[in-house]
């Protein structure tokens, strides 16, 4: 995959569980060419958690993109004005963020990114990871689901038995979703299996 000569924003939200699925993604796409722009929500900026604490994944993350992750709503207000990113990603896309990207709430830096992407028509990437994507928040995926600009990496459930309202993104297709993506196409399927987490 090429990514050269484009500017992908990564925004990263609180499911701290899927991290180790996410950064290598990040990894691949500056590897394909891409300057990556990463973009913590407060959660991860502050919330030590078993999964490995805030500075933790901060370090681990300005390695990766060589440079310190945008942590504040006044750091990305300018990615409208300037269009400064050709794809944003929101990975993992936790459900408090589902929610609150679909009822316009800009409260964070991740979600005002988001905000400031769409305002120009460029693509948004959601790569899910929530216990309620078929709960509460199935409406908000619908909702989302039909907003212009909007793509999902595709999703299944990761936990049929012990969690069956819980859905997560496939992780390893969200650089080949930002490429259908900039071309305005949603990445099909859309709703696949989990594999690495189906129990019998």
């Amino acid at each position: 995959m090429d990514f050269k000569g484009l500017t992908i924003g990564f925004g990263l939200t609180g499911s701290h569980c899927t991290h180790d699925e996410v950064l290598p993604q990040i990894e691949k796409l500056v590897d394909y060419g891409a300057k990556v722009i990463p973009i913590v929500s407060y959660t991860v900026a502050n919330v030590d958690s078993r999964f490995g604490t805030a500075a933790h994944w901060l370090e681990r993350i300005t390695e990766i993109c060589k440079q310190k992750p945008w942590t504040t709503v006044q750091e990305t207000e300018p990615i409208g004005p300037q269009k400064l990113l050709d794809c944003l990603v929101i990975a993992p896309c936790t459900g408090n963020s589902l929610a609150r990207l679909a009822n316009a709430l800009t409260d964070g830096p991740v979600l005002m990114a988001a905000k400031a992407q769409m305002r120009n028509h460029r693509p948004v990437v959601l790569a899910i990871s929530t216990n309620d994507a078929l709960g509460l928040n199935a409406a908000n995926i619908a909702k989302l689901l039909v907003t212009k600009d909007i793509y999902f990496v595709p999703f299944g459930q990761d936990h049929p038995t012990g969690k069956p309202k819980s859905m997560v993104s496939r992780m390893e297709l969200i650089p080949e979703t930002c490429l259908e993506a900039i071309k305005g196409r949603q990445l099909q399927p859309l709703v696949v299996e989990k594999f690495k987490y189906l129990t019998s």
